[in-house]
């Protein structure tokens, strides 16, 4: 597999921010309320999370050990301020509903993790990728918190009625408690899906090398009958 494509399905998939890593978790649960305020503030932390993979990635041979912290949070914090305008600017709405949780972006574990597990110890390439794969990761986790909210607290998504008008929509999960429920539900649901999909794979591998004594599927099992 392109190391690229590798790392683009790590962060969406096998080291998912919200539904594996449980990372960035003020966020996840605050501003889920819809599916708008999901996926604005999912692409805004992957923007801050590529351009400050990409700048620490740079400088990773000139920032002294001493103050490789200090110099990380002076990056990403430059990134944030810059979004935080553009969100105020262009998308006031948004920005209004996304409030205090836009500059804490700044301390976003997520971020913070990157540029020290990976940034500045890899090339910018790959730590632009890994940037654009965390950042969906993140963003597919909220949003899809934020659109089982929305549809079961007021019946829409995106603003968008899907259900009928006779429908009483469950204010629970648009308040505190909802965000927990959804997220425990999906966490649930996608360690169902992987561990299923990996038992399917393990049975696969083993049907197919059983009996052949070609050792494929690492149990040597023509031997072992022959034996």
């Amino acid at each position: 597999m392109n190391k690229y494509t590798e790392r683009l399905l790590n962060g969406l998939i096998k080291e998912n921010p919200t539904f594996v890593l449980m990372l960035g978790m003020c966020p996840t649960l605050a501003v889920t309320t819809s599916a708008m305020n999901g996926i604005g503030m999912g692409l805004s932390t992957t923007v801050v999370l590529v351009l400050s993979n990409m700048l620490i990635s740079m400088l990773r041979k000139i920032i002294p050990d001493s103050v490789r912290m200090p110099a990380f949070i002076v990056v990403v914090a430059s990134f944030v301020t810059i979004v935080q305008f553009l969100l105020e600017g262009f998308v006031p709405s948004l920005y209004d509903s996304l409030g205090l949780y836009i500059p804490l972006i700044v301390v976003n574990c997520i971020i913070l993790g990157r540029a020290e597990s990976f940034a500045s110890k890899n090339p910018v390439i790959d730590s632009i990728f890994d940037g654009i794969g965390m950042g969906l990761g993140f963003t597919v986790g909220l949003t899809s918190i934020g659109i089982v909210r929305e549809i079961l607290g007021a019946g829409t998504i995106f603003g968008f009625h899907v259900l009928p008008t006779s429908y009483e929509p469950i204010t629970i999960f648009i308040l505190a408690p909802g965000a927990f429920f959804v997220l425990a539900i999906l966490t649930a649901l996608q360690n169902y899906v992987k561990n299923r999909a990996k038992k399917q794979g393990k049975e696969v591998i083993e049907a197919a090398g059983c009996g052949a004594g070609c050792g494929s599927c690492g149990h040597n099992c023509g031997t072992t009958q022959a034996k």
